[in-house]
This record gives C-alpha cells, sequence and structure tokens, in this order.
C-alpha cells in the first residue's frame, strides 16, 4: 500500500501539471533534433546522423526525466514540507516509500521518452523500439531515480538540485553516447565516459534501434548502479529514524 500510496502522489501531481511536464518533457529534445538532427546532415557509423542521435535523445529523456521527477519533490519535501519525517513515523514501510519514488520516477522518465518516439515517429528512419528497448529505458530511469534520491538527502538547500543538475546531469547529456560516439575520445577518459549509466543506456538501445544484438554486459552495470544507489538511500533513511 505504501508504494501505490506514493505512486498516487506522483500520479496527482502530473494530473496537476500535465501541460508543464509534457512541455518541459518536449523542448529541450526537440531542440536539439532540430539543432543537430536537422542542421547536421552527415552519417555515423554507416547510418544518418539522425538516425544515431534519436535512440540518444529517447536514452538521455528518460535520464534527465527521472531525475528530475525525483529530485526537486524529494529536496523540497524533506527541507521544507518535512514530509520526509511525516513518512518516519507514520506506519508506512520506509522501503515502500523508496520504491515508490523510485518507480515513480522511472515513469515519468518512460514518459518523456514516449514522447520523442512520438514526435519521431513521422520520420521515416526505420528505427526498432522494443520491449528490450522499454525494459532497458525504465531500467535507465530507475538507475537515476534512486541518484536523484541519494543527492536529495545530501541537499543542504533547495539550491543544491539545480547545482546537481549542472554538475552531473548536463555534463552525462552531452557526453554519454547521446550526440557523438565516445570511441573517438582518449583513452582512459573514454573508458570512464563509457561505464556511465547514461553511456550504457544509449548504446544499448541504439544497437537495438539498429535492429543488431547488443551487449547486454550493460545491463549488469545498470543493475550494479541501481543496487548501489538504492542501498545508500536505504542506509540514509534508515540511519535517520534511528537517530
Amino acid at each position: 500500500m505504501g508504494i501505490i500510496t506514493v505512486l498516487w502522489e506522483k500520479w496527482t501531481e502530473f494530473k496537476r501539471d500535465f501541460y508543464k511536464i509534457t512541455l518541459a518533457a518536449m523542448i529541450s529534445p526537440l531542440m536539439y533534433l532540430i539543432i543537430f538532427g536537422m542542421g547536421i546532415q552527415t552519417t555515423s557509423h554507416g547510418e544518418p546522423y539522425l538516425n544515431y542521435l534519436i535512440p540518444g535523445i529517447v536514452a538521455m529523456s528518460t535520464m534527465t526525466g527521472s531525475f528530475g521527477a525525483v529530485a526537486q519533490n524529494m529536496s523540497v519535501q524533506r527541507l521544507y514540507e518535512k514530509a520526509l519525517d511525516q513518512v518516519m513515523v507514520s506506519p508506512t514501510p520506509l522501503w515502500q516509500f523508496i520504491l515508490g519514488q523510485i518507480i515513480g520516477g522511472s515513469i515519468r522518465g518512460m514518459y518523456s521518452a514516449c514522447i520523442i518516439m512520438l514526435l519521431t515517429a513521422s520520420i521515416h528512419t526505420g528505427l526498432i523500439f522494443n520491449g528490450m528497448s522499454f525494459f532497458i529505458l525504465f531500467l535507465n530511469g530507475t538507475v537515476f531515480s534512486t541518484i536523484a534520491l541519494v543527492l536529495s538527502f545530501l541537499s543542504k538547500s533547495y539550491a543544491d538540485t539545480p547545482k546537481y543538475n549542472a554538475y552531473i546531469i548536463t555534463p552525462m547529456s552531452f557526453l554519454c553516447n547521446t550526440f557523438f560516439s565516445t570511441d573517438q575520445m582518449p583513452l582512459g577518459f573514454r573508458q570512464v565516459i563509457g561505464i556511465l549509466p547514461l553511456s550504457q543506456c544509449s548504446q544499448m538501445v541504439r544497437t537495438i534501434a539498429y535492429g543488431e544484438v547488443p551487449d547486454y554486459r550493460g545491463l549488469l552495470v545498470l543493475f550494479a548502479y541501481l543496487i548501489v544507489f538504492s542501498s545508500i538511500s536505504f542506509l540514509f533513511i534508515y540511519k535517520k529514524k534511528n537517530l
């Protein structure tokens, strides 16, 4: 019931701010598609650049959508509304609260990704998005939801959230196999960028979109991030409860 309660809260928030959330999910990816996809007429890995770009934008949307849905709300609820303190003293199991936040954030990221898919559906690219693609995108959303949870627990003020976007989300948006391949990066730096979750997600989704078999070791990387950051979330909230 705790998970359903959190998801219902997310649904209520989504209905209230439907137009704002939808526009926010559309504007930046559309600008990237127009500027880079239509402005740069070239090929990448034997494919038109737009075919390379769209899977990366879709993967990036799950990151930004999931992270934004959790980081801002949790920071406000924890620091100003003191909603987290109320959850602590309620009969709701804390693991259900955390799981609800993670699932709700990932669903928001999937919504952002689906908008981009719909907007680009009229472009005859031949790209494939199947069930495995959606699973990878959902998993990527859960990873960034847990990262957002951890950072929101560490926030000292509401102003910290934009800083996290500037220091973490924006660099990954541009570097992690979204707009160009990591293959051309310097040795060492390429390996560091390649192991980041968005790089793994973009690569797998793009490979599937081309009709090829992806390297499913990327799933292990995403699950590793999910386990680490969800564990940190649980440790934080249960430690706070026992203070």
